[in-house]
């Protein structure tokens, strides 16, 4: 199973960017789908963003054109250009990989983003 560890959330003002990155070990990181979710206390997680092994990408509608999702497979990283930032963006954000097999599925442990002036 792939351990992943985030880092880059913190604190920013409204309209400011931050990038998100998530660190995959193990090996074969190009057989995992790759995404961000987030949760708010008292919601679910929520998808915002998921880049495919082959590249392909969604994208959450409220953040589409101001996040971008990204991997770079010679480093097992995947991150998350966070651009144009609400307060209601404010949230615990979760990286994820799901095997594209077996569909099993690892978390990180969270990087809370908080936009607040």
């Amino acid at each position: 199973q792939v351990q992943l560890v985030e880092s880059g959330g913190g604190l920013v003002q409204p309209g400011g960017s931050l990038r998100l990155s998530c660190a995959a070990s193990g090996s074969y990181f190009n057989i995992y789908a790759m995404g961000w979710y987030r949760q708010t206390p008292g919601k679910q997680r929520e998808l915002v963003a998921a880049i495919s092994s082959g590249g392909s990408i969604d994208y959450a509608d409220s953040v589409k054109g101001r996040f971008t999702i990204s991997r770079d497979g010679a480093k097992n990283t995947v991150s998350l250009q966070m651009n144009s930032l609400k307060p209601e963006d404010t949230a615990v954000y979760y990286c994820n990989a799901r095997h594209i097999f077996t569909g099993s599925m690892s978390w990180g442990q969270g990087t809370q983003v908080t936009v607040s002036s």
